[in-house]
């Protein structure tokens, strides 16, 4: 045991403690009133950006991320402020050239970062070289850090390696980042107590309480020495996020390793947390309790909340068990990768699309190809080759560090944006989600941006269990056209649906009843059923990013023809005859299910 100390404190609730539980949707309006209080707590610092908090923003919450930091950063004056970045993929999920990297750090640090957690999902030191440079010339604080999983190569030495690999690149400290809530309590001691003897500075435990021992790690790590814990006050904690703030400092209250945190103030802070939650109550997921069952799946927190929404909106959460049956096969044929941003969704999505397929790597998303050519670094051990050879075929494999291969490309994005950006901020935007940045930067151009929409509570005061993701129409009747938004489907009643429309923004509550047939067109719309082997669908809903042919094209059987998002994720769609294009009934940005015929083959 090591000589007793004052133990700082890191706060996530402003970023990783709602990423957990509900699917990363705060808004800035509900943070800026109870940052007076936050300030005057005394944590070491707040969590406050990166991660999935800046997608979140551009693509659900329609806010300017930047403009949030700023705001967070007047409103929170004497507390340091932190972000997660990743790496070479920054807050994106590719590798981006290194001014990209370079660029983002230090407009991040110009608008109100202080410290920079740097991670790399699959702990390739080489991919936080450029992140870490950039954030020593930024004069911040660069953190280390280890992403812990465990397998049969993730040894307490091979992380203690890393540990002084990245010391040597300027790490001002090492953070243990548990992302999954694999951490056991004997095992946190002997990681940090090994860490603590070979490295001089200090060490941060970030843990999740999915499996309900965070807390229990976090004493133990103390015991082993550590110098800082990461929790959440307490009204969004436990479960799939943190231990909670006020329980840690009450457990240390009075020992040598006092926090030295007020109670009452902090009492306070999560009185006002409590009330705001419930506006969300519409992203809260039975999967985000405690679950020691994430020692066997392997699942992190925020993976497990956001994997449990999205398939809710695909009609497919009763299988969310067999997708958590599945993801440690696939993080097996992969490499051991840890589960974290971006290779919780790599290893997430290809686990959806072998459950919702019904077979095994049928479809291979584009992502799990580049990851197996090495475009995302160097896996921690060796991938199944046979999965190898059927993604990526004679492809050549990359051995180097992959942003290597990059070449400079901030020019291109700035030409690219053109003026929609109005800042070197705005370009940065874009360059992190290029067709969401356009979009969302063209909607504040045009002064049509619109959040999703927060639904009321029911009558109860619960939240209702539905999703706001909406089923969108253009009705024909008698040759007007009408736009209109299914957001709701009531009980089927002597024949009766009632069906609940969005129209000009006001909710109506509609009678359907089968009479006559109308007419339906756009996104929405439904096409014929897939029949025929030349008729071209997808595995799973999602939006087409691109169609690859037109009609007369001459195509190969397995020859890609169009790309799909699901899950962030993209997934080229193959044809499974040769033969000529007849139709395509398609286009960019059209919304796609399952089963209906997107490309016609003969």
């Amino acid at each position: 045991m090591t000589t007793p100390k004052k133990i700082e404190v890191t706060d996530v609730v402003l970023r990783d403690a709602h990423q957990s539980l509900i699917a990363t949707r705060l808004r800035t309006e509900d943070m800026l009133p109870i940052c007076e209080k936050l300030d005057k707590v005394g944590y070491w610092s707040l969590e406050v950006w990166g991660g999935a908090t800046f997608d979140a923003c551009v693509r659900f919450l329609k806010e300017d991320p930047w403009e949030r930091l700023r705001q967070l950063r007047k409103a929170l004056p004497n507390t340091r402020l932190q972000m997660l970045l990743r790496g070479q993929n920054l807050l994106g999920y590719r590798h981006y050239a290194d001014d990209v990297v370079e660029a983002f750090v230090q407009k991040s640090a110009d608008n109100g970062i202080d410290v920079f957690r740097i991670f790399d999902a699959l702990n390739d030191v080489r991919n936080l070289e450029t992140a870490m440079k950039a954030v020593k010339k930024a004069g911040k604080h660069a953190q280390g850090t280890i992403c812990y999983t465990t397998s049969p190569v993730h040894t307490p030495e091979a992380f203690v390696k890393q540990a002084h690999d990245m010391v040597a690149m300027g790490a001002d400290s090492i953070a243990i980042k548990d992302m999954a809530g694999l951490l056991t309590p004997y095992a946190t001691y002997d990681l940090v107590a090994a860490l603590k003897a070979e490295i001089q500075v200090p060490v941060v435990l970030h843990s999740h309480s999915t499996a309900g021992l965070a807390p229990l790690c976090q004493l133990k790590a103390v015991e082993a020495g550590v110098d800082r814990i990461d929790t959440a006050i307490s009204s969004f904690s436990s479960g799939t996020s943190h231990p909670a703030t006020e329980s840690q400092v009450a457990a240390l209250k009075g020992t040598p390793y006092d926090t030295e945190l007020d109670l009452e103030l902090l009492s306070e802070v999560a009185d006002y947390f409590r009330e705001v939650r419930k506006k969300y109550h519409q992203f809260e997921s039975e999967f985000t309790r405690e679950d020691v069952s994430v020692q066997v799946n392997q699942v992190p927190g925020g993976m497990m909340s956001n994997l449990a929404n999205q398939l809710k909106e695909q009609n497919a959460l009763d299988r969310i068990r067999e997708v958590f049956t599945e993801i440690p096969l696939v993080r097996k044929d992969l490499g051991y990768p840890p589960l974290v941003t971006p290779t919780s969704q790599i290893v997430g999505t290809q686990a959806v699309y072998n459950v919702l397929a019904g077979q095994r790597y049928k479809t291979i998303t584009n992502e799990v190809k580049r990851y197996l050519q090495g475009g995302y670094g160097q896996a921690p051990a060796p991938v199944n080759a046979d999965l190898q050879k059927k993604a990526i075929g004679n492809g050549e494999l990359i051995e180097g560090r992959p942003a290597d291969l990059l070449q400079p490309e901030l020019n291109k994005l700035r030409d690219d944006i053109g003026a929609l950006a109005t800042s070197e901020e705005d370009v940065l935007t874009f360059a992190m989600f290029p067709d969401l940045g356009r979009e969302y930067l063209q909607q504040r151009a045009d002064g049509s941006l619109k959040p999703e929409e927060l639904l009321p509570p029911d009558a109860a005061g619960k939240g209702k269990a539905t999703t706001t993701q909406a089923t969108e129409f253009v009705i024909d009747v008698h040759g007007e056209k009408y736009e209109i938004a299914v957001t709701g489907v009531g009980a089927l009643d002597g024949g009766r649906r009632k069906v609940y429309l969005s129209m000009d923004g006001m909710p109506e509550e509609v009678v359907f009843e089968p009479l006559n047939e109308f007419v339906a067109e756009g996104p929405g719309a439904r096409r014929a059923r897939a029949t025929e082997p030349g008729h071209v669908t997808t595995a799973m809903p999602g939006n087409v990013v691109d169609v690859l042919v037109a009609v007369g094209d001459s195509v190969k059987a397995g020859q890609a023809v169009m790309v799909t998002e699901a899950m962030k994720m993209e997934t080229e769609v193959n044809s499974n005859i040769a033969g000529t294009v007849k139709a395509v009934h398609v286009g960019k940005g059209d919304r796609v299910t399952p089963g209906e015929v997107l490309i016609e083959i003969v």
